[in-house]
């Protein structure tokens, strides 16, 4: 569904990404971890759009993508949710997903805006709250919500438990397991290399910009390396 062959990004003169390769197959979940710096949010503006790509190709479903806007590659199916979360603070809950449904010309928008009220409950009892009144949990669902309005053939979370409290993070892992389940391909990028892990079908370990280690994600979290320098062993 995603294959990156040797992707490089650069800011000024600093490369912050050193020729990476990895892919993404349907049907899977697989984790991007790594510490801060390592190049991860990169990767993903650099995919989706966001980040000039010095050197290297991207491919999503079989065709390079090299170039192309955030905007084209959500319509094609290639929908990320930001870390930080990124919603529209002075629109309410309903009018959020009415926008993550903006690429999208059928007449099932409404129903979709049901299907996720079910995910997350919590929308539905605030569906006319402006965004920026919620906690930063609430506004990680709407996030992800409004993600899922646009139907992602393969969809990108960036840091999606960044800052929240650990009963959310427990929620928001649950729903990241849930969607999987229902069938949409993912990439994950995620601090959390535990829980990111364990979730996942494959890992790649992105290390000063650079992929240092990769394999099905049960042999990454038992590994002694992975579990000293990322699960604090």
């Amino acid at each position: 569904m995603l294959k990156v062959s040797g992707l490089k990004v650069a800011y000024g003169g600093i490369q912050a990404v050193k020729g990476i390769d990895f892919e993404v197959r349907e049907g899977e979940l697989v984790s991007l971890i790594g510490a801060n710096g390592a190049g991860k949010t990169t990767t993903l503006k650099a995919i989706t759009g966001l980040q000039p790509v010095a050197a290297g190709n991207i491919e999503f479903l079989g065709k390079s993508i090299k170039g192309q806007g955030a905007w084209d590659l959500a319509r094609q199916g290639l929908v990320m949710i930001p870390e930080g979360r990124g919603t529209f603070t002075r629109m309410t809950i309903v009018e959020n997903l009415q926008m993550g449904a903006y690429v999208r010309q059928d007449d099932e928008i409404e129903a979709d805006i049901e299907k996720v009220f079910g995910i997350f409950p919590r929308l539905k009892e605030r569906a006319h709250q402006l965004a920026g009144t919620m906690s930063g949990g609430e506004q990680q669902m709407l996030a992800m919500g409004r993600a899922l309005m646009a139907r992602p053939k393969v969809l990108l979370l960036d840091e999606p438990s960044m800052g929240l409290s650990p009963i959310m993070v427990d929620k928001i892992f649950e729903v990241v397991q849930t969607i999987h389940a229902q069938g949409t391909t993912m990439l994950l990028v995620e601090q959390n290399a535990s829980r990111a892990l364990a979730l996942a079908d494959r890992g790649y370990v992105l290390d000063s910009g650079e992929v240092s280690m990769t394999g099905p994600a049960q042999d990454l979290l038992n590994d002694p390396k992975v579990r000293a320098a990322y699960l604090g062993e």
